[in-house]
C-alpha cells in the first residue's frame, strides 16, 4: 500500500473543505435551472389569429384561444397551433407564388376531358379556413392531400358533365359556384374542419398541340354568335319599325275613310237639301243653280267674247261688189 506524505492528506482535507460552499453553489444553479426548466415547459403562448389543441396523454382536452395557458410538464400536454383566422390558398393545375416572375403549369392536375369529349388545361384555386383545428388536425390523415384530392375529383366531374365551350366561356361561374357547394358537402362528411370560402376558375386553355385549331373553331363561334346578335338587332330594330309605319299606314286609311264618308254624307244631304227647295220652287231653284253654275264656270276664264246669234263671224265681211266702192 502506496504511504502519502502527512502533508497531502492535510491538502486534501483543505481542498474538501473548500470545495463544498462551490459544490451547494452548483447544486442550486442546477436546481434553478431545472426550476425554470419546469416552469417554462408548464406555459404556451397562442397568437392572436391561433387556436390551440391540447392533448393529454394523447386523448383531446380542450382547445384555447389566443392568451397565456398553463399546461403540464414531461410531455403529459401537447400543444398543436394552427391559424384559424388566416385564408388559405391551393392552387391547382398551376404555381405561382409571390416570388416567381411567370406561372408554372402543372399539367397532371389541369388536364380534364369535358362533356364533349375535348381536352382542356382548367387552372383554378380554391380559397378556405380552418374553422375547427381539431378535426383538421386528426380526423383525416393528411388533410392537405385528402382536401387536394377532393378538390380535383369535384372539379373533374363538374367539367365533365359541360362542353368544352361552357368551361371557358360562359359556365365558369356556374362551375365555380357548383364546386364550392359540392366541395363544402365533402369536407363537411370527412369532417375535416374546414370553411370554403371560394372557388375561383383561373385560366382554361387547349393542350398545346392543338392550340391553333381550337383557336380557329373559338374564333369562328364567337363570329357566328356575333352575327346572330347582329341579326337578332336589326330584327329588333327593323319589326318594331315596320309594326309602326303599318299601324300608321291603319290610322290613315281609316282617317281617309272616315273624311270620304263624311263627304259623301254633306253631298247627300246638300243633294237632299236643294231637292227639297227645288220641289217647292222648281223655275226658282232651277234658274239660280243656273247662275251659280255659270258663275263658277266663267269666274275660272280668262277672255269673254259674247256673240249673237246672226253675228256669222268676228270680223265684219268686205263686200267688193257694193255700189259704195268706187
Amino acid at each position: 500500500m502506496a504511504n502519502f506524505p502527512d502533508d497531502f492528506e492535510a491538502q486534501l482535507a483543505q481542498l474538501r473543505r473548500n470545495a463544498g460552499p462551490l459544490i451547494k453553489l452548483a447544486l442550486i444553479l442546477i436546481g434553478l435551472v431545472i426550476v425554470i426548466t419546469l416552469a417554462m415547459s408548464c406555459w404556451y403562448t397562442v397568437d392572436t389569429d391561433q387556436k390551440a389543441v391540447v392533448l393529454r396523454f394523447g386523448d383531446h382536452y380542450k382547445d384555447t384561444g389566443p392568451g397565456l395557458h398553463f399546461k403540464l410538464p414531461f410531455g403529459a400536454d401537447k400543444v398543436y397551433k394552427v391559424a384559424v383566422t388566416r385564408e388559405w390558398t391551393q392552387q391547382f393545375g398551376y404555381r405561382r407564388q409571390p416570388q416567381m416572375q411567370q406561372r408554372q403549369r402543372v399539367k397532371d392536375e389541369s388536364i380534364m376531358v369535358s362533356g364533349d369529349l375535348a381536352i382542356a388545361n382548367v387552372e383554378w384555386a380554391t380559397l378556405y379556413t380552418i374553422d375547427d383545428p381539431y378535426n383538421y388536425l386528426f380526423k383525416v390523415r393528411s388533410p392537405e392531400q385528402t382536401f387536394r384530392d377532393l378538390n380535383e375529383s369535384v372539379m373533374r366531374k363538374i367539367v365533365g358533365d359541360r362542353t368544352v365551350s361552357e368551361v371557358r366561356t360562359r359556365g365558369r361561374q356556374e362551375i365555380a359556384e357548383k364546386a364550392e357547394d359540392q366541395l363544402q358537402e365533402l369536407v363537411d362528411d370527412y369532417s375535416m374542419g374546414i370553411e370554403i370560402t371560394s372557388v375561383q376558375p383561373q385560366d382554361v386553355n387547349p393542350p398545346d398541340a392543338v392550340v391553333d385549331a381550337f383557336e380557329a373553331v373559338n374564333q369562328a363561334q364567337q363570329e357566328a354568335e356575333q352575327v346572330i346578335n347582329e341579326a337578332y338587332r336589326d330584327q329588333n330594330k327593323v319589326i318594331p319599325k315596320a309594326k309602326g309605319q303599318a299601324k300608321q299606314m291603319i290610322q290613315e286609311a281609316r282617317g281617309y275613310e272616315a273624311q270620304r264618308v263624311n263627304e259623301a254624307l254633306g253631298a247627300a244631304n246638300r243633294f237632299n237639301a236643294v231637292f227639297t227647295e227645288y220641289a217647292k220652287h222648281p223655275e226658282v231653284t232651277r234658274t239660280r243653280l243656273y247662275l251659280e253654275t255659270m258663275q263658277e264656270v266663267l269666274g275660272t276664264v280668262g277672255s269673254k267674247v259674247i256673240l249673237d246669234e246672226a253675228t256669222p263671224s268676228l270680223l265684219p265681211t268686205l263686200n267688193l261688189n257694193s255700189d259704195k266702192i268706187k
